[in-house]
């Protein structure tokens, strides 16, 4: 079964990507079975995506890859989609998308930890990003305050998924939620706006 490498798939789509307003995210390909292929491409914004935007992107992509012909007669199912809530940071956009959200932060070895206990891992808000450090909210919304940690210390940093907002005071502090983006709390489940677009030969895309 002829299958193009991520690489060849992004350098495919990158353009297209960019035009509907996406930053590309990744590309994974896998196969779904004996005789197809899956093709996740993920895509992020400064705002929220609309489904309808995606389905849009969706469509573009599915006759780009058609026309490039790399599947060949290989059936393939495209699934477009943004990250899910639970998102790590790994890139300074996606720290500046996260202000205001709580992340899971585990520092590198060895780096000074602003926890109060000096644990390595541990909670806080993401607060206004600057060229080689990163505002975090300490304390939640008993003892919020503010301090700031090198990029170069943290090894992960990982958005959580709230079901109860934050704290006035703690929220101030981080300097609000980041323009476009859902504010955290309530009612709030991990997921991400997805269209799924299957092709059955190097010519047909279907957006469902």
């Amino acid at each position: 079964m002829p299958m193009p490498t991520e690489e060849r798939v992004s350098q495919l789509v990158a353009e297209l990507v960019e035009r509907r307003g996406f930053d590309l995210e990744g590309v994974a390909i896998s196969a779904a079975g004996t005789e197809h292929a899956k093709v996740k491409v993920t895509v992020d914004s400064d705002g929220t995506a609309s489904l309808d935007a995606v389905a849009d992107l969706s469509s573009d992509i599915s006759e780009a890859l058609d026309e490039a012909g790399d599947f060949g007669e290989t059936p393939y199912l495209l699934e477009v989609t943004t990250p899910g809530i639970d998102r790590p940071l790994t890139l300074p956009r996606h720290w500046l998308r996260a202000q205001g959200r709580k992340v899971k932060i585990v520092l590198r070895p060895g780096a000074e930890s602003p926890e109060e206990k000096g644990k390595p891992a541990f909670e806080a808000r993401v607060g206004v990003l600057s060229e080689a450090e990163v505002a975090l909210v300490l304390g939640g919304k008993r003892k919020p305050h503010r301090v700031t940690v090198p990029l170069a210390d943290i090894q992960s940093a990982v958005v959580q998924v709230e079901f109860n907002p934050p704290g006035a005071a703690e929220l101030e502090l981080a300097g609000g939620v980041a323009p476009g983006r859902p504010q955290p709390g309530a009612q709030e489940v991990p997921g991400a706006e997805e269209v799924d677009a299957a092709s059955d030969s190097p010519t047909e895309g279907i957006v469902e």
